[in-house]
């Protein structure tokens, strides 16, 4: 599903160059779960936001689904992550202005996708996550938990190829972190293909591989 051939991503200082990623090479299959650990200032976000297509890396190829995304100018990367990946954030990244309702449905409108396909749409998410009840609120009256699980909802509603999560239970209590985590163990038991940037190494190992990566480098990649 995807390769990476000596991703790099560094910034120029003065004479030199600050690196943030150097010789990232790996193979993900489809149905996997990959965890991404590392200290802070490691890399991992910058590697997953390449992953999700939010950026580009200055050198190496990308190839996803067998596209070459690393030739795609900003326009088709766009194009290809709206239609293909689903982006998990520790910070929820939801819309305040929006309803429960409506932030799941967003991605359904950016797609085109008709109205009474939305409707269905949303309301088996709802009705899977045992939202039906909070449709209508907003963020601010939902609890930490509540709202990762409505980010969750938005970012598989479109059915996606990849569900991308970074730190997606660095915001939540130990109890909402593991409901969080079971889902996603869930959502991998049904064939979705998933990479995770955590901290945690409990929940670090819901992953079926786990990729440890320090100064850039990748430093170990195990499978569990």
């Amino acid at each position: 599903m995807i390769t990476l051939k000596n991703i790099e991503r560094f910034y120029n200082t003065g004479l030199n160059k600050s690196w943030v990623l150097k010789n990232i090479s790996f193979n993900l299959k489809k149905g996997e779960f990959l965890t991404i650990m590392g200290p802070s200032g490691s890399g991992k976000s910058t590697l997953l936001n390449i992953i999700g297509m939010l950026d580009k890396p200055d050198t190496g190829e990308y190839y996803f689904l067998d596209e070459p995304v690393h030739t795609f100018s900003e326009k088709r990367r766009t194009e290809l992550h709206k239609h293909t990946i689903g982006f998990v954030f520790q910070a929820y990244h939801l819309i305040d202005e929006l309803t429960v309702y409506e932030n799941i449905e967003m991605p359904l409108l950016y797609r085109g996708v008709g109205k009474s396909e939305r409707q269905s749409m949303v309301a088996d998410l709802l009705d899977r996550f045992n939202i039906v009840g909070k449709k209508g609120l907003f963020p601010a009256q939902l609890s930490g938990g509540q709202q990762q699980l409505v980010g969750i909802a938005r970012a598989i509603v479109g059915k996606p190829k990849l569900l991308l999560a970074d730190e997606p239970t660095g915001n939540l209590h130990t109890s909402q972190g593991e409901m969080i985590m079971g889902l996603l163990k869930e959502l991998h038991g049904e064939g979705m293909t998933i990479i995770q940037v955590t901290h945690n190494e409990k929940f670090a190992a819901y992953g079926t591989r786990v990729m440890q990566i320090e100064d850039g480098f990748v430093r170990m990649d195990t499978t569990t």
